[in-house]
């Protein structure tokens, strides 16, 4: 399992740190164990249920958001230099984990349609995907990237790490979203039939 998941991103490849590196693999390792997700039907469960059909999948989405948070910061430190640093192993396996907790919300019912678990209704996956972390002594600055990543972060004061992952995964949502709507939209009225 671990071969092939680092196959399918190889974007493991680009945290320095060798303890970040692993620690942020055995997260991945340890979430599809206890959700019993692969990482080849990763590559085809839909990244979000809210866009539906889902143009995009959890494997393609994950990369997506690191890589463009990654190029957001290559411009930070192009233009600003040391005035605002990121550090990048941070971001990097905060992308990657961002949306862990998704193993533990997500299920495939039998006729293959992804739901909902009832779990995933009571603790959305920013809270199950940061405990997940937290488990694998991930340093809390990797935590706060998870966390603080939705909606849910929106009460905190977000670091410069998890402000870029933040929008990288808003604009890869909106953007993604925005196909399935650019259709001629019309409807009538039935009152009074």
């Amino acid at each position: 399992m671990r071969e092939r998941l680092l196959q399918l991103i190889p974007e493991f490849d680009l945290i320095a740190d060798d303890d970040l590196r692993e620690k942020t693999i055995q997260t991945w390792l340890e979430a599809m164990e206890e959700s019993g997700w692969t990482p080849d039907a990763l590559a085809r469960m839909p990244f979000t249920l809210l866009i539906d059909p889902c143009p995009a999948s959890y494997i393609e989405h994950i990369r997506a958001v690191t890589l463009t948070a990654l190029r957001a910061a290559a411009v930070f430190a192009e233009i600003y230099g040391e005035r605002l640093p990121v550090n990048t192993d941070y971001l990097i396996s905060g992308g990657l984990l961002h949306d862990i907790g998704k193993l533990l919300e997500y299920e495939n019912r039998a006729d293959g349609v992804t739901v909902q678990t009832y779990a995933g209704k009571l603790l959305r996956h920013p809270f199950t995907g940061m405990e997940l972390a937290a488990r694998n002594g991930l340093p809390v600055e990797v935590q706060h990237i998870i966390a603080a990543h939705a909606g849910e972060g929106d009460k905190v004061i977000r670091t410069t790490e998890a402000t870029l992952i933040n929008h990288a995964d808003f604009m890869n949502f909106h953007s993604l979203k925005r196909l399935g709507q650019d259709k001629h939209l019309a409807a009538r009225m039935s009152v009074g039939e």
